[in-house]
């Protein structure tokens, strides 16, 4: 049923949409408030919010299930999408006492905005060469170092930084989570970059930031997991969105397909144009099982990395391959603006390396493989 009542959504009220929605990659301020107003409505409103902070606390699988169907269409930013409620990063709900009425409660109102950084210029994907420190002084740490391709950085009241506070350790116990306001002396917005989908992430300076020790996250030297934990859920939210854009590659495919004539026959007839569709749909349906599996045992607390390493690798792959082969059977009308076919691949191509790129994702499987089966 929730199923049902997202693609119906989707398909009547966000497909429509399409190519007049956003303004670079926000949606347009009249669109976001008509969109999450029938959220409200539709009863998907704050899914992924905890039922203590004022959310309905959905579980993975639900959650799953609703994302894969917004992946169906391009109406919506690349990758915040904030008509389901404020964006909301794990590190946050750690946060206590006063920190937690200055950081966290303010956010789930959508009073405040925070940006996650821990990519730098040589430690994206490996966060453990990270070289923003973190010094202990006093009561006070003092914070140095650049942060690169911050998403949001421009619109956030506070961000989310992973530091080192003991180098030697690396992300086995070297590196620390704080939360503190970007107005804060010494961070400095410094480039922004524009990317192939139309954001505009940037690069964050830090030069002497003092804060105080009240705004470390959790304990010293575990903010890496605190870390992982939002990017692992990240992963499986990809993965769940990328089996929407395969489903919406693979319908769009399939009907230009029996309406484009070449030679007197629809291109649909030719083997070379099918037996892509059917690998398309078999690679869909093994995916979605797999997506389902990962979220229910994370509903349960026996998911581990490993599985969202997994999806993340398969469906992001999976999703790119489906959006290359539609572009290549829509031809040339595919390359134009004026269907949405260019942007799913444009989209699908950057989601194979944020939050983890495939040979990551295979080299940290490697090791589970060979110690499982070796």
């Amino acid at each position: 049923m929730l199923q049902a009542m997202v693609r119906r959504f989707v398909d009547d009220e966000m497909i429509p949409l399409e190519g007049k929605s956003l303004d670079g990659q926000k949606l347009k301020p009249d669109i976001e408030a008509k969109l999450t107003a029938r959220c409200k409505e539709l009863g998907l409103w704050q899914i992924d919010v905890p039922e203590e902070f004022g959310g309905q606390g959905l579980g993975t699988l639900g959650r799953a299930i609703v994302w894969s169907e917004l992946g169906r269409t391009v109406a919506l930013p690349t990758r915040t999408v904030r008509i389901l409620g404020p964006d909301i990063r794990a590190p946050l709900y750690a946060l206590k006492g006063a920190m937690r009425e200055r950081y966290l409660l303010p956010t789930a109102r959508g009073e405040r905005e925070s940006c996650f950084a821990q990519t730098e210029p040589d430690a994206g994907s490996d966060p453990g060469a990270m070289r923003t420190t973190a010094v202990r002084d006093g009561d006070h740490y003092v914070i140095n170092g650049v942060k690169r391709f911050i998403t949001g950085a421009d619109g956030a009241d506070f961000v989310i930084l992973m530091a080192a506070t003991d180098r030697s350790k690396g992300s086995r116990g070297g590196i620390s989570c704080f939360v503190f306001d970007m107005d804060t002396p010494g961070v400095k917005l410094s480039t922004s970059y524009r990317t192939l989908t139309g954001e505009t992430p940037w690069e964050i300076i830090f030069d002497n930031v003092r804060v105080h020790q009240d705004h470390l996250v959790g304990e010293e030297g575990k903010g890496f997991s605190l870390g992982q934990k939002w990017l692992g859920a990240g992963r499986i939210k990809q993965a769940a969105r990328a089996l929407g854009a395969t489903r919406r590659c693979l319908e769009l495919a399939s009907a230009y397909s029996k309406q484009r004539v070449t030679f007197g026959q629809p291109i649909a007839s030719r083997q070379a144009i099918s037996f892509r569709l059917v690998d398309t749909y078999v690679a869909l349906e093994a995916a979605t099982l797999l997506v389902h599996r990962a979220a229910a045992r994370d509903d349960r607390g026996d998911g581990d990395r490993n599985e969202a390493y997994m999806v993340k690798l398969f469906c992001t792959e999976m999703a790119w391959q489906a959006a290359d082969m539609c572009l290549q059977v829509h031809g040339g009308i595919g390359l134009t603006t004026d269907l949405p076919v260019e942007r799913l691949w444009r989209d699908q191509r950057s989601h194979m390396i944020t939050e983890g790129t495939p040979e990551i994702m295979r080299m940290a499987l490697a090791r589970h493989v060979l110690d499982t089966f070796g």
